[in-house]
């Protein structure tokens, strides 16, 4: 069985692999924003810059509210500490096994 932790992190990078998500991401990062104006710096079609915030949200790495006719977008900032933390363990790992591998040629 897959632990919550790992689907979130799963979740996480999925939605940051792609570049224009993380351009999404950056710019709501920055501050609300309109999915509207979102999609104005973008060569696609607002539906898809809708379903590249979608994946966004459903990450948790930013929330929308609606505003009247518009949905407003900001990034998570808490989330984003989350990944950064995930892959601070990640790099701790990597880092213990490059100095056992150290050790072993200290040895031979």
């Amino acid at each position: 069985m897959i632990e919550p932790d790992e689907e979130r992190a799963d979740a996480f990078f999925h939605a940051l692999a792609d570049r224009t998500r993380r351009d999404i991401l950056r710019r709501v990062l920055a501050g609300e924003h309109s999915v509207t104006a979102l999609a104005a710096n973008y060569d696609m079609s607002f539906a898809a810059v809708q379903k590249h915030v979608a994946v966004l949200e459903r990450a948790g790495l930013i929330t929308k509210r609606r505003s009247g006719r518009e949905q407003l977008a900001s990034g998570d900032v808490e989330a984003l500490r989350s990944v950064a933390s995930m892959l601070t363990e990640l790099e701790d790992v990597w880092r213990g096994r490059i100095a056992a591998i150290d050790d072993l040629i200290k040895e031979g």
